[in-house]
């Protein structure tokens, strides 16, 4: 054996002990919340035991042998109790955090970047999403690459995938987004248990697999056969046996796998035993052996995955890796089709401590229970190749923000073309703060009016393609040429891979140490369709800046379908969003500066701009410190009621118009009537309740924004709020100083029509702000009401 081969197995044999205590440490802290741990409530604990042991040998492998620095890796959901194991080895987790495996402030469910005090790359926890985010994680690093930023060698993005998680369709639209953008450096590790919640995963489904990904331009790994098995193979009778192992139903090899030795001898003589050769093979083999020699697939034999990564290291296509394992392998339960969140019993775990040579009381220690030196085990774990890079999380320099974002200001105007006039003048600047801004959209670009700031900034592709329309001397308003230069990413029609690549972008600066400031844009009601991966988005605390125009009834003739109702309600509730709907241009130039910056705050976050198509009057006037900050905090007067006021107004977005008319409307027959400008509902609302919070813990002086505004409100005052979009959004404003209240929006699907025709319809126009004045605030019938049809 050469001094190589002789590392080699050094290392095999020290991985093989700390897989054991990885395997031991998952289980018990799983064991430890559900059996040992006082529970209150009563309530089942949970965890995976079964799913996280399938893992335990693939991810020793990783983490402990192929993983470099510049690797990211999202965890499966389930795996999760493994991932802490091994960065409870690392020193990384703490024993306290693992005794507190779910539970208050303990080691999390699912791996999370921001809950969990370890090292989580990717949260994960709404299975295919951490998936897909690898993906787009990479599309970032080449985008980087590309243009000269980020020091040290590319990562690979790496994902441990459940293959239950592949019945996900959002894992597939980001396999198409990835081909389209000639992805690199990717790894995706199939879990290949073929077990799911439920049931057993269909016959075949590999190869359903490994035919999509490599149509894909992805390189396929199948790792189904451990070195035991191939040994075997080489035996005489070895043909035979593999012929049944490829032939076996998934549900029988699981059944025979929670049977045992035994019951393999019985299948595997009644089966193929009958041959000479096969029957030699099987009887030199006790019960133990035969059971190990079954159970030795390719995701539970270190030397096959740590070859076969190592091969993959060598190049920077993708690879799926297709790793048959045993869901529970190693555990009692392995292979029973129950098993999924099933708990091991007091007495199987007592049964695993002998197996495993754990004392009672040691369960936490290291290297309780292994056979090598403790010191051979430290000093492994000190030069393990993952841990040599320092910190993995990056906080590079803020990007300055310009004192005011100039934006060419008309006469009529809408927001989502002050948007796009704002990003035009953007992309005029050359600067850091416009080199640093990176655009995507899912093939609405030119419709959500980003297509002046592509036509300056150009498409970013890894290699520079031609214009043809260009080439071809065809006129078109647009110039789109794609290249390493440019700052627009282009995505097909899918509102999910938007969320996630908007994720990654927002990422960057902790991901790769360089900071961007990323803009989404997509049709306000289309939000919906990829909220799961939204949510995922904020819940990792990425940073980006969403314009989701055109929004609300107000586009009318585009019927129901294309009209948004609850987005309003969507940006209130989602955290680590903060929502706008400005009404006017120069209210958005204020808005969209604070976004920058609010993306780049350490107690910041992403910013949700609903925009709109209708074109209103704009004002003429100077946006001060005082009314930009007003601005900013969620609202401000248009018109401060006199201190006899009747009634106040309170609008947000596009229905500034019929707001304005109805003040006049009703201005001659109620007193000292006010109009209060709503920007930001959500900070408004978010204000109010963090206020009340101060208050309740002892700060008797905090005071929220809106507070402060509707101090101006007298006591008998109404307050008539009206939004394009479901009237809770302004509904509450009526609560903050006890103002009786009407709340005016829309809580049905709309449908065709004109912007008069809608508006009308739901009471939203100034007439029916003028009927909700009437109903609500005594005094003489309001001259300008006009009868109702």
């Amino acid at each position: 054996m050469t001094d190589r081969a002789e590392h080699r197995a050094d290392d095999i044999a020290i991985l093989r002990e700390l897989e054991r205590k990885i395997l031991w440490l998952a289980t018990w802290t799983i064991h430890n919340a559900n059996h040992l741990r006082p529970n209150a409530d009563g309530l089942k604990v949970g965890g995976h035991q079964a799913s996280s042991a399938s893992m335990a040998t693939i991810m020793t492998a990783l983490y402990l042998k192929a993983l470099r620095p510049q690797d990211r890796v999202a965890v499966k959901p389930h795996a999760s109790p493994v991932f802490h194991a091994i960065q409870y080895l690392f020193g990384t987790q703490t024993r306290e955090k693992l005794e507190n495996f779910r539970a208050y402030k303990g080691a999390q469910s699912y791996p999370s970047r921001t809950k969990d005090s370890d090292d989580v790359d990717f949260s994960t926890g709404s299975v295919g999403l951490g998936v897909a985010q690898t993906l787009f994680a990479s599309l970032v690093q080449d985008y980087l690459a590309a243009k000269g930023l980020g020091e040290g060698p590319e990562g690979k993005m790496i994902a441990l995938v459940g293959d239950a998680e592949m019945d996900e369709g959002n894992i597939f639209e980001a396999l198409l987004e990835g081909w389209k953008h000639g992805l690199r450096n990717t790894w995706w590790i199939v879990d290949y248990n073929r077990q799911s919640l439920d049931a057993v995963v269909r016959e075949g489904l590999w190869e359903r697999f490994e035919s999509i990904f490599r149509s894909f331009g992805w390189d396929v790994v199948i790792l189904k056969y451990g070195q035991l098995q191939q040994a075997a193979f080489k035996e005489k009778g070895g043909e035979a046996l593999r012929r049944w192992i490829d032939t076996c139903p998934n549900p029988l090899y699981s059944a025979l796998t929670f049977q045992g030795g035994k019951a393999w001898r019985k299948r595997l003589m009644d089966d193929i035993g009958d041959q000479g050769d096969v029957t030699a093979l099987i009887e030199r083999r006790s019960d133990e052996e035969l059971a190990a020699l079954m159970g030795n697939l390719g995701g539970h034999d270190l030397p096959s995955l740590i070859e076969a990564f190592e091969a993959a290291r060598t190049h920077d296509r993708p690879v799926c890796f297709i790793a048959y394992t045993i869901k529970g392998f190693g555990l009692p339960l392995a292979g029973h089709k129950d098993n999924h969140a099933g708990l091991m019993t007091p007495t199987q775990v007592e049964a695993l401590r002998a197996r495993h040579n754990v004392r009672e009381g040691h369960e936490w220690d290291l290297f309780e229970g292994l056979s090598a030196p403790p010191a051979a085990l430290q000093a492994f774990l000190d030069a393990v190749p993952f841990r040599t890079g320092g910190t993995r999380r990056h906080q590079p320099a803020k990007i300055e923000v310009p004192a005011a974002l100039d934006v060419p200001l008309q006469p009529a105007m809408s927001t989502q073309q002050g948007f796009g006039l704002l990003l035009n003048e953007i992309g005029k600047r050359d600067d850091l703060f416009a080199r640093r801004v990176v655009t995507t959209s899912p093939d609405v670009t030119v419709s959500t009016n980003l297509g002046a700031w592509v036509n300056r900034r150009k498409l970013f592709a890894r290699e520079e393609l031609a214009d043809t329309f260009k080439k071809e001397r065809i006129p078109s308003t647009y110039n789109w040429e794609f290249g390493p230069a440019g700052q627009h990413l282009e995505l097909g029609i899918a509102e999910m891979n938007l969320f996630t690549m908007l994720s990654a972008l927002g990422l960057s600066h902790s991901l790769f140490g360089e900071r961007l400031l990323p803009i989404g844009t997509l049709y306000d009601p289309f939000i919906e369709r990829g909220l799961d991966a939204l949510n995922y988005a904020c819940y990792q605390d990425a940073r980006f800046i969403l314009a989701a125009t055109p929004s609300g009834v107000t586009l009318a003739p585009e019927g129901g379908a294309h009209q948004s109702i609850a987005t309003p309600l969507i940006g209130m509730a989602q955290d680590g969003l903060a929502s706008f709907e400005p009404a006017f241009v120069d209210e958005l130039a204020v808005i969209l500066r604070f976004a920058f910056q609010h993306a780049q705050a350490e107690d910041g976050g992403s910013t949700y701009l609903r925009l709109s198509t209708r074109t209103i009057e704009q004002p003429r006037r100077a946006i001060d410190t005082a009314l930009a900050a007003d601005i900013v905090a969620g609202g401000y007067w248009l018109r401060r009621p006199g201190p006899n006021a009747q009634v106040v107004i309170a609008y947000a977005g596009a229905l500034a118009p019929e707001a304005i008319e109805a003040v006049g409307l009703i201005a001659e027959d109620r007193r000292d009537v006010g109009l209060l400008a709503v920007t930001s509902a959500d900070r408004l609302h978010a204000g109010w309740t963090a206020a009340q919070r101060a208050r309740e813990a002892g700060d008797a002086g905090a005071k929220a924004h809106v507070e402060t505004l509707l101090d101006a409100v007298p006591p008998g005052c109404a307050i008539i709020s009206a939004v394009d979009g479901h009237p809770a959004t302004l509904g509450w404003l009526g609560s903050v100083h006890g103002h009786r209240a009407r709340a005016l929006g829309v809580e049905h699907f709309g449908q065709t029509g004109t912007i008069a025709d809608l508006y009308r319809h739901f009471g939203i126009d100034a007439q029916g702000m003028v009927r909700a004045v009437q109903a609500i605030v005594p005094g003489r019938p309001i001259r300008h009401l006009r009868a109702v049809g």
